[in-house]
């Protein structure tokens, strides 16, 4: 088979979320792939920070990052794009006026509240974090940092549209469902992300290969000739699917990839 660009998301295609750990399978399979001389890139919102240390230890030639805002080839940064910190500011600010919940995640570090929230889900996400060492040097209130997204809360003491339109110049969000939205910077997707490795590397869109699981995947699968969405996926993917695969942990990475004579 000719050489081909592999782009995984991390929660939910790689990782399972159901017992937290990567399938050997899917260890192997990676490994055939690279020994195949295919390129591997996770492609991921998290931010370059928040990589787990076990996707590190992977034969990844690369991690595009944030939503296409962070592209890391071979320990290179090749594109770089935080918010700057004035508007950074602003919109944080706005996120409290309007009684929303929210992380926001930085190049260096992930930044929570200072005060314990009322936000089951956004105080799940502290303490994962926590367990991981960060997110805990300094608090949205305080610290002087920059970021490139935010992952935000909404119930019914929120004011959720006067936020939308408040940041609708430079971002827009994603409902991740549960009243829980992934906020972006306008004009950069995982699919930008994946453009840019495949022109930069000198790759056709038909060598490029996706992987992914959830809404936010959807930019890369309305990218790509050949997604594959795993055994449980949102919706909102299946008109951009080519394959779905099993799930995590039925395998589902492994199988893809012997299905598409990958490995």
């Amino acid at each position: 088979m000719e050489k081909a660009v592999l782009f995984f998301d991390i929660d939910g295609t790689l990782l399972s979320e159901v017992t937290k750990e990567i399938p050997d399978s899917a260890v192997e399979a990676l490994r055939r792939a690279k020994d195949a001389g295919h390129l591997l890139f996770i492609n991921t919102g998290r931010t370059v920070c928040s990589i787990p240390a076990e996707i590190r230890r992977l034969p990844f030639d690369g991690y595009l990052c944030g939503c296409g805002t962070c592209i890391v080839y071979h320990d290179e940064i090749l594109f770089q794009r935080s918010l700057s910190r004035e508007r950074g500011r602003a919109v944080i600010e706005k996120m409290f006026e309007c009684s929303l919940g929210g992380v926001a995640e930085g190049p260096e570090d992930v930044y929570f509240p200072e005060r314990i929230s009322r936000f089951d889900k956004l105080e799940t996400t502290r303490r994962y974090f926590r367990a991981k060492g960060m997110g805990i040097e300094c608090s949205m209130e305080r610290g002087d940092f920059i970021y490139d997204k935010l992952f935000i809360y909404a119930d019914g003491k929120s004011d959720l549209g006067s936020f939308l339109a408040f940041i609708d110049e430079d971002m827009e969000a994603m409902d991740r469902g549960g009243n829980a939205y992934e906020v972006i910077q306008k004009g950069y997707s995982k699919a930008t992300a994946c453009e840019f490795i495949v022109e930069k590397l000198g790759f056709t869109k038909d060598q490029a290969y996706v992987f992914g699981d959830s809404s936010n995947d959807l930019a890369m699968f309305e990218y790509a000739d050949h997604a594959v969405a795993m055994g449980e996926h949102a919706e909102v993917l299946e008109p951009y699917t080519e394959y779905v695969t099993k799930t995590v942990e039925e395998d589902g990475i492994f199988h893809a990839m012997r299905h598409y004579g990958l490995i």
